[in-house]
């Protein structure tokens, strides 16, 4: 046993009662952030409310009121879709980062949002596709896809399926996806014209029709990723440890690749590719509840949606009545942070 012991990360451990304590009185707290960052991205825009009005339009609705219909039917949309879309990309990396094992694993820098994105764009500008039945799943086969081809290349490397090489095939086949849905872009920029904004990640003009096909989608991978959560801190401490400890890791990483890529899929049918959120995120929520993933995930969900809804409310008033692409300043945010695992990494 004492072998199996030092194969796992210096920093996997089991927290003792005090940290359990802790953390379970710090969900009702980040509860609270949520909630009041909720209230407030339904504030403010071109036109600011006061929080009363939120309040009272959430709660006893009239539709003779011009700024009830404003919260009602424009911010309230968009909040949720914030919430929803900051919750699956936080949780999505954190299990990426988990099972492979790798700090700089996330779904945009792997390629599954790039090749969610590709599948999408070439499903609406080339074959006419509108349904939002269907756009959550072409978005899921694309993501899929490109996962495998992710991993079919990173095998193929001496070595085989390191985080190094799993990073850089990821960020080649990035690169490769985004040239085409260019080309794509500037040989029919009539018909890409709607996605331009899209394409970039932005949570302005969310579609009703989408978010009740994709809402479900998230919900239930959410609870998913729950359920697995336990078995995610076992793998984390490696291969041969999780097996010793009765852990089908094959089985467990095809149900976790499963999660990824629904979730993945969702939020791009939603919101565009919106990069770094699930790289920023476990990062973040690790430095206080450590290396379970038992509270990793639900901390990540949590944290993730209250992330989205303050950059959201950034890009809104940053330049207002301006908005800036919410994918832009994501970007900006978690490019500082990846270069600095980079080295971090490499030393």
């Amino acid at each position: 046993m004492s072998t199996q012991t030092n194969l796992a990360p210096k920093n996997t451990s089991v927290p003792s009662n005090s940290a359990w304590l802790r953390l379970s009185a710090a969900i009702p707290i980040v509860i609270a952030v949520l909630a009041l960052a909720f209230g407030w991205h339904i504030a403010v825009g071109a036109k600011s409310l006061p929080l009363s009005t939120v309040v009272d339009a959430l709660m006893h609705y009239d539709n003779t009121l011009f700024d009830h219909m404003i919260v009602r039917d424009l911010r309230l949309p968009r909040a949720i879709i914030a919430v929803l879309v900051g919750a699956a990309l936080g949780v999505s990396g954190a299990l990426m980062q988990g099972v492979t094992r790798n700090p700089l694993a996330d779904p945009s820098i792997l390629g599954l949002m790039t090749g969610a994105s590709f599948a999408v764009v070439m499903a609406i500008g080339i074959f006419g596709l509108v349904s939002p039945l269907l756009l959550p799943w072409v978005a899921a086969i694309g993501a899929l896809i490109t996962a495998l081809i992710v991993w079919l290349i990173a095998q193929w490397v001496p070595g085989g399926a390191t985080p190094l090489t799993l990073t850089l095939a990821g960020a080649a086949i990035t690169a490769f996806l985004g040239a085409l849905i260019s080309i794509a872009h500037l040989m029919d920029q009539e018909s890409f014209e709607q996605l331009r904004v899209w394409l970039v990640g932005s949570l302005a003009g969310g579609r009703l029709d989408v978010l009740k096909v994709t809402a479900p989608i998230i919900i239930a991978s959410l609870m998913l990723a729950l359920a697995l959560s336990r078995k995610v801190t076992v793998l984390a401490m490696g291969d041969d440890v999780a097996r010793g400890l009765g852990v089908q890791t094959g089985w467990l990483k095809v149900q976790v690749l499963i999660c990824v890529v629904m979730l993945t899929a969702s939020t791009v049918a939603l919101a565009g590719p919106l990069g770094f959120v699930g790289l920023v995120i476990p990062h973040a929520v690790r430095l206080f509840v450590g290396s379970d993933y038992r509270w990793i995930v639900p901390y990540s969900a949590l944290v993730g949606a209250s992330y989205l809804l303050g950059v959201d409310i950034i890009a809104r008033i940053a330049l207002r009545p301006q908005e800036i692409a919410t994918g832009i300043l994501t970007a900006m945010v978690g490019a500082p942070l990846f270069i600095h695992l980079v080295r971090k990494k490499a030393n």
